[in-house]
């Protein structure tokens, strides 16, 4: 139980620091203006700079705020990423597992089908007008009575 005020007092320690220093650093307000005013050329030159400036002191307060070295960024990335495929892998193998062995998967039964699904708009553009493509049987059937029709 100790561990979790100490837990407990790291933590608002830590946010008071942030807190502090959010309260120390004025407010910036971010406007749509990217473009100097017009003006002489010198006015606008010294305008560019100064947001140029401006820019690079807020990245710079972005980075001074967090606590964190690259090294430690790239450490935490690589643990989501181990921690993502500890969960993703076990996942994605008990879903095919699933698939493959509780989930009826419906085939075509033997035989004609039903008229709401025979229907059929306009001829097939080849020999056998009425035959999907792939109906092998339908296929056999047509060429069938073309040989006995021709013969």
């Amino acid at each position: 139980m100790g561990s979790y005020t100490m837990f407990a007092a790291r933590a608002l320690s830590r946010s008071s620091g942030v807190l502090a220093r959010q309260a120390r650093t004025p407010v910036q307000r971010r406007s749509n203006q990217t473009v100097p005013l017009m003006g002489t050329p010198a006015e606008m030159e010294a305008e560019a700079i100064a947001q140029l400036r401006a820019r690079v002191r807020r990245q710079k307060e972005i980075m001074d705020a967090t606590q964190h070295s690259e090294a430690e960024e790239i450490a935490e990335m690589y643990k989501w990423i181990k921690i993502s495929a500890i969960v993703a892998t076990p996942v994605c193998v008990l879903s095919i597992v699933k698939d493959v062995l509780f989930v009826p998967h419906p085939h075509r039964l033997p035989g004609p089908e039903p008229d709401y699904m025979a229907i059929q708009v306009k001829e097939f553009p080849w020999e056998c007008e009425t035959c999907a493509l792939f109906d092998l049987g339908c296929w056999k059937k047509c060429r069938a009575e073309q040989a006995a029709e021709g013969a």
